[in-house]
């Protein structure tokens, strides 16, 4: 790996997003890195937030609306995207996601962690809630112990750094378009491709589930509207 291309996807949820990029260009970053937002068709006031506050922080925001007239969620598009520049650069991707913070040393904690695993095709940072407790989307892992773990479990994008060998062995564009999210395939294909998946217990990022899309927050206070919208709306494919 000859650099780090991180990158955020937000839409709309300022507040967090703000946390996020203040984290990162706080982060020890000692390998190339380059750092970009990308702004999922937010509302136009929140826009003009985004790019002031990125401004003041020195961060780039791409605008996905002036790339493509697809609607949201765009990760797909953002995904393939970053493939074709990280094989051009030789370079990892990281995705940092809107509703996580990272601790100054994560993410050099998994570019590292990923060099010392030549077989790594996600190193994955496990999330954790303000009291320090395993939370989701990393239930299962709440009684793993140690600093790493090779997970044959699916890694979420909280904070995942993708390496090289992964964005060479597996195209993005086979990816189903249907979908909205792509971590659960992405990490069944990292596998396949004969990689490992990393799990960091020693690299804990604060993640506050579902903030940066508000209303999945109905599968806690009103699980059956939550299912009705996802399923009549095709909202949250996995």
């Amino acid at each position: 790996m000859k650099k780090l291309l991180i990158i955020t996807p937000v839409k709309d949820s300022i507040d967090s997003t703000v946390e996020t990029m203040e984290a990162i260009v706080a982060a020890e970053l000692p390998m190339p890195h380059h750092y970009v937002v990308y702004n999922d068709n937010s509302t136009p006031e929140n826009t003009e937030r985004l790019h002031r506050e990125a401004a003041r922080l020195g961060v780039e925001v791409v605008d996905i609306a002036d790339l493509t007239d697809h609607p949201s969620p765009n990760y797909l598009f953002v995904l393939r995207r970053m493939q074709r520049m990280a094989l051009a650069e030789d370079a990892a991707i990281a995705i940092v996601e809107s509703d996580v913070t990272v601790r100054p040393d994560t993410l050099n904690g998994l570019w590292e962690g990923a060099l010392a695993h030549p077989d790594c095709g996600i190193a994955a940072s496990v999330t954790v809630d303000e009291a320090g407790c395993v939370n989701y989307p990393y239930d299962y892992a709440r009684k793993w112990r140690g600093p790493v773990v090779d997970c044959r479990k699916h890694c979420s994008f909280c904070c995942s750094l993708l390496t090289p060998a992964l964005l060479k062995a597996f195209d993005f564009s086979r990816l189903d378009e249907t979908k909205n999210w792509f971590d659960v395939t992405i990490s069944h294909e990292s596998i396949a491709a004969g990689l490992h998946n990393y799990l960091f217990l020693a690299l804990p990022v604060r993640h506050r589930p579902h903030a940066s899309r508000p209303w999945k927050q109905l599968k806690y206070k009103n699980p059956l509207l939550y299912y009705w919208r996802k399923w009549t709306k095709g909202f949250d494919k996995i």
